[in-house]
């Protein structure tokens, strides 16, 4: 097992060759505008996940991964040429979830603020049900 520094600047590196290249332009027309978010690389440097996000349509996304599938091995060598690790990790191209996540999280936060405006509203004109001080004081001494 490889050190856990050696393995994140393994996979940095990785990932600037993947994006280097990509960014050059691969001849598939399939390949829509894509972006390197990340890539993780296992424990003993044999396998690298590379996830990426395609900004377009569903269509476009499955076209990409179609793509991206097709020129692994092209993309693999050229991470081999560009390393001075032992053996070239494989690539494996996974979809990254974060632009999905991130708009689900922006729309619960949306209606929690909906929500905290809505209490604010009511409590406005609002008055206690007892007393305004519930809570039992220590009597004093005379």
């Amino acid at each position: 097992m490889a050190d856990p520094a050696r393995a994140r600047k393994l996979a940095d590196r990785i990932k600037v060759i993947v994006a280097e290249r990509l960014d050059r332009g691969l001849r598939d027309p399939r390949l829509g505008f894509v972006t390197i978010t990340d890539v993780q690389v296992t424990g003993d440097l044999q396998h690298a996940t590379v996830f990426y996000t395609v900004y377009g349509t569903d269509q476009e996304r499955a076209d990409t991964a179609a793509a991206l599938t097709a020129a692994t091995g092209m993309l693999r060598s050229e991470v081999g040429k560009n390393i001075t690790a032992r053996l070239t990790p494989t690539l494996q191209f996974q979809l990254d979830a974060i632009p999905e996540n991130a708009a689900h999280i922006e729309d619960l936060l949306r209606q929690a603020r909906d929500h905290d405006t809505e209490v604010a509203g009511l409590a406005e004109g609002a008055a206690y049900a007892g007393e305004q001080d519930p809570y039992v004081k220590p009597r004093e001494a005379n």
